[in-house]
């Protein structure tokens, strides 16, 4: 099986806006949600589902800075006040592992490779097929619903 590691968004970017009031946050095209239910508000730091009465910051992220067509940002969920990324190796979050996924496979000069829709559970085994090119130097995973990204997938 080939070895993985799948990491957290380091939050130094986004500390800035913790504790900001709704209108600082407005201006910053930022949204502040209390979670009212369990797993609906996936953090993309910790890599969890936050828990009811929990603030989560809805923000843009980049998460293909790459200046190829496959450059890209999109709105996402960091638990407010989360401070360590979390990094698992050859495990798969459960956050990840009740959505349906997109895992989208990206070449070492950024250029989509391969991708596919299934769902959490079936991730390792799309994973070892995806690294098993080895064009694919990282993956990409994203929410399939609501097309979100999710968490960076990197070969050990």
């Amino acid at each position: 099986m080939t070895a993985f590691t799948i990491s957290g968004l380091d939050p130094a970017p986004y500390r800035h806006l913790y504790g900001l009031t709704d209108d600082e946050l407005r201006a910053n095209a930022v949204v502040r949600y209390v979670a009212d239910r369990p797993d609906a508000f996936p953090d993309r730091i910790e890599l969890r589902d936050v828990e009811p009465g929990e603030t989560v910051l809805l923000v843009n992220h980049v998460h293909q800075p790459a200046n190829t067509p496959y450059r890209a940002s999109h709105a996402i969920f960091l638990r407010e006040g989360a401070e360590e990324p979390r990094t698992l190796v050859n495990e798969i979050p459960r956050s990840l592992l009740i959505r349906p996924l997109s895992l989208r496979a990206f070449s070492a000069d950024h250029m989509m490779v391969d991708g596919d829709v299934l769902d959490g559970v079936g991730a390792p085994a799309l994973i070892e097929r995806m690294f098993a090119n080895p064009d694919v130097m990282y993956i990409q995973a994203h929410f399939a619903r609501r097309g979100c990204y999710a968490a960076l997938i990197e070969r050990n």
